[in-house]
């Protein structure tokens, strides 16, 4: 399967990339998908050039793709400032398409940053459009609507998950590659109270999840409930 992360920023991989490795290690194929350049990411360095912090995000990302054997696609829209227009729409459905995506992650529909929920949002029409024919682009159609599940948000919303995978196997590699996110592990660090950065951040979280499912470590999600998005098969490893 062609596996793909679609989200709004550099790093917001963070709360699937645990279930990912899980994908990578029974032969699906990764891609990793941002709609915005993140310049915006540099709370601790707020006097960088907009041009200099989004080559950084660029790289940081690019260099955690290609240590997974992945492709990774940046559409480079204005970090901060995501908004569903006409050309978006085409864009992220051109994206889609490129990926041959069997199975994506994206944003919780509620989220704190406004970015999150409009890259949710757009998933939800895009994917839906990425198999039919009426709207072309240089990539033909899926053959098929992808499964969608949506990862835990950033803050006390309604996520209720249904679906939990054991990434125990996996956490340290996880938090590892997060490594890669150098600029937002000082931005946590600097501004969120997370000391430890990535390490405490998906830690803490990931054996919260695993409290609940039975095992160590663990990611929740909750299905896209989409035309489509939902399998009557399993298909999270």
């Amino acid at each position: 399967m062609n596996v793909v992360s679609v989200m709004a920023h550099q790093d917001d991989e963070m709360h699937c990339l645990g279930t990912m490795l899980r994908c990578r290690a029974r032969g699906d194929r990764l891609w990793f998908v941002t709609l915005t350049d993140g310049s915006k990411g540099f709370v601790q360095r707020p006097d960088i050039s907009p041009e200099e912090a989004a080559r950084i995000r660029h790289e940081e990302m690019s260099a955690l793709a290609a240590e997974l054997g992945a492709q990774y696609i940046n559409l480079r829209g204005p970090d901060e400032f995501l908004y569903d227009s006409p050309d978006v729409r085409m864009e992220v459905i051109e994206a889609i398409r490129r990926t041959g995506a069997h199975l994506v992650f994206t944003h919780f529909e509620q989220d704190y940053n406004a970015d999150h929920t409009t890259t949710a949002r757009l998933v939800r029409h895009c994917a839906m459009q990425s198999s039919l024919p009426v709207l072309p682009t240089s990539t033909p159609p899926l053959p098929e609507h992808p499964a969608i599940f949506m990862i835990e948000p950033h803050g006390p919303f309604g996520f209720v998950p249904t679906h939990f995978v054991d990434i125990s196997d996996c956490e340290a590699e996880k938090v590892r590659l997060l490594g890669c996110h150098r600029s937002q592990e000082e931005a946590m660090k600097a501004t969120a109270g997370v000391k430890a950065g990535f390490e405490e951040q998906c830690r803490r979280r990931a054996a919260y999840w695993g409290a609940q499912a039975g095992c160590a470590f663990a990611e929740a999600f909750v299905p896209m409930r989409a035309r489509g998005a939902i399998k009557p098969f399993r298909v999270l490893p």
